[in-house]
Formats: C-alpha cells, structure tokens, sequence
C-alpha cells in the first residue's frame, strides 16, 4: 500500500530525477512481461535491460517484470491473443506463430526473401506498418521489434544434397515453415519452442529448424549432430503491450516508455548478430558439426520454394504492396 510518506518520497524523487511530470507521479504502474524464452536467451536478456531502463528513467513509476521460460503458463503462438484479452499486459511475441489469427504476421517467413540482417531492416521499413495495424486491431501496440538471427536446419543425419532431406520429421514454429520443407521433401512437424525439446528427446522428430541461438537454449548437443546453414527464413520478437494498459499511463509515462524503446532498438538487433556467433561457436563446442551446404543443394531448394512468395501473397494480399516494394528496392 503507497503510504503518504513513500508516496512523498518517491514524488521528490521523480521530481529530482527529472524525467516525467508531475501529471505522472500519482501512481506506480506493475507490468509483468510474458516470454517463452529462458533467462540467457537474448531476447530475453534484451527485455531486462528495457525493463531496467524503464524503471531508471521513470524512477520506478513504471515497473515491468520479465518472467521468463514461460512462467505464466502461455505458450508463443498464444501471446497475441494473451496480450489482446488484457491476460497479460505485456508479452514478447513471435510475430510468425501468430498467423492462424493474423496471416501477415507470417510475411518474414517467405522463403529466401531476405539474405541478410540488412536486407530485412530494409523489408521492416515496409511491414513494419502494417504491423503496427494488426497489433491496433488486436487491442495492442508495439514497443519495438528485434529479429532472430540466421536460420538452420540442426539434423540427426548428414546430408549432401536435397534426396538426403527427405522424409527427415523436422520441427518447425509455424504454417508457413511446414509448406517450405514438405515441398523440399521433409516432414514437418509445427511445435511450440516449449515442447520441442521433449520431441527430440522421444525420437518424435529428428531435426529442428531454428536459430543457432535457440539450439544452444535446447542443449542440441545431447540430440543432433549437424547444422546446416540455410538461412532460409526469418523471424521476428514483438515487444506488445495492451492497449487498455498503455492507455493507463499517463501521456509523459507513455513518451517515455516509447522513446526508451525506440532508442534501445537498434542496440537489441546489434545483439541478435552477435547471439548468432556466440550461439554457433557454443554448438560446435558441444559437438555439433557444421556443414557447408553445396551451391547445387541450395539451388535446388530455392527452386523448390520459389512458387510460395506468389502463394503468400495472393493468400495474404494486404503483402502484396510492402512486399513488391521491398523486392523493387532490391531491385529483383
């Protein structure tokens, strides 16, 4: 309970520190955060940094608490709706397990569209609008975005070519990713991140097609022994918040929560890269080989996957736009 003395105290502390108006010190404002992700994964450690920045600069006015590795019992694809009902005010969603109830979501997971950190700044600069639309509509808005790095295909089995893929079951994290690989010829298998690691350890799958930093979060070592570089799709974490929640700030609260975040951002993708390298060296040190993946192998499979950019976006066409505007500026 705020006692008249502490209320004081925390007023001239505010006051002092100089960051928001009188109009915010009434009152402290609680948030937990939900993420799927363990205390060492960087998204998560990006999230304790923003939630410790909030907290510095709104002298503790506005406090979020992260709880990690799924503490508040929500799995990835439920976040949007989680954070959309009021469930959770705040939550760290994947954008591409979200497209059974918005199908944009899943646009940074058409095949071999971007080939490099800077080329997806370059198609964020197109779809970031439209994701802030499907989050208004979903009761939410987004603080800030951070990409995961490079993708893999961490297999059992070694492979040469495209006939050795075939019928490997591979867990994937969304609809899109399980057109990819069945049309090179896999079997996948859509699993959320927190039952991926009991799908290994049962022999349910044989492979998981993820980041090199969620491989070091499962302990890949003790079940796959390749990595292949693919980078075949791409992903993104959404910082959200509900909307009733941030509307419970006051205007000074909210700018800056919005500007800490805008300004934390670029530093958050700069870590991605770096959790990449870090993520790949911790694999190999566990065991792990990686193995390059032949000009004629890769052709192959873009071939194979070339058909479903059409595809997504006739089936999406609120894409069509950013996505030819984005492929314009790569000139291709």
């Amino acid at each position: 309970m705020i006692t008249r003395r502490n209320f004081t105290a925390g007023a001239a502390t505010l006051l002092a520190a100089g960051h928001i108006s009188t109009r915010a010190q009434a009152a402290t404002t609680s948030w937990d955060m939900s993420t799927v992700w363990p205390d060492g994964n960087f998204h998560t450690q990006n999230a304790m940094a923003f939630a410790e920045e909030v907290k510095k600069q709104s002298g503790g006015s506005v406090a979020i608490t992260v709880k990690a590795g799924g503490q508040l019992g929500f799995k990835g694809p439920e976040h949007l709706r989680a954070v959309r009902d009021g469930l959770v005010p705040l939550a760290d969603v994947l954008n591409i397990q979200q497209v059974g109830d918005e199908p944009f979501m899943g646009v940074e997971s058409i095949p071999f569209q971007c080939g490099s950190m800077d080329e997806l700044k370059v198609l964020h600069k197109y779809v970031r609008p439209e994701y802030e639309k499907v989050a208004a509509r979903n009761n939410q808005k987004i603080l800030y975005i951070v990409p995961w790095p490079t993708q893999y295909l961490h297999l059992k089995t070694k492979v040469a070519d495209v006939e050795g893929l075939k019928n490997i079951k591979i867990r994937v994290p969304d609809k899109n990713a399980v057109d990819m690989l069945a049309v090179v010829g896999m079997a996948p298998v859509m699993i959320p991140w927190g039952e991926t690691i009991p799908a290994l350890a049962s022999g349910a799958v044989s492979g998981v097609s993820t980041s090199a930093v969620s491989g070091v979060d499962g302990k890949f070592w003790e079940f796959l022994k390749y990595i292949y570089p693919t980078n075949h799709v791409w992903s993104s974490q959404m910082l959200t918040v509900n909307l009733d929640s941030w509307k419970a700030l006051s205007a000074d609260q909210q700018k800056l929560v919005a500007d800490i975040a805008a300004k934390m951002e670029p530093g958050f993708w700069a870590n991605s890269l770096k959790a990449d390298v870090d993520s790949l060296n911790r694999l190999k040190e566990g065991g792990m080989e990686v193995v390059p993946v032949s000009d004629a192998m890769m052709t192959e499979i873009r071939a194979k996957t070339a058909p479903q950019l059409d595809a997504f976006l006739k089936r999406v066409p609120a894409a069509d736009k950013p996505v030819r505007a984005y492929l314009a500026e790569m000139k291709r």
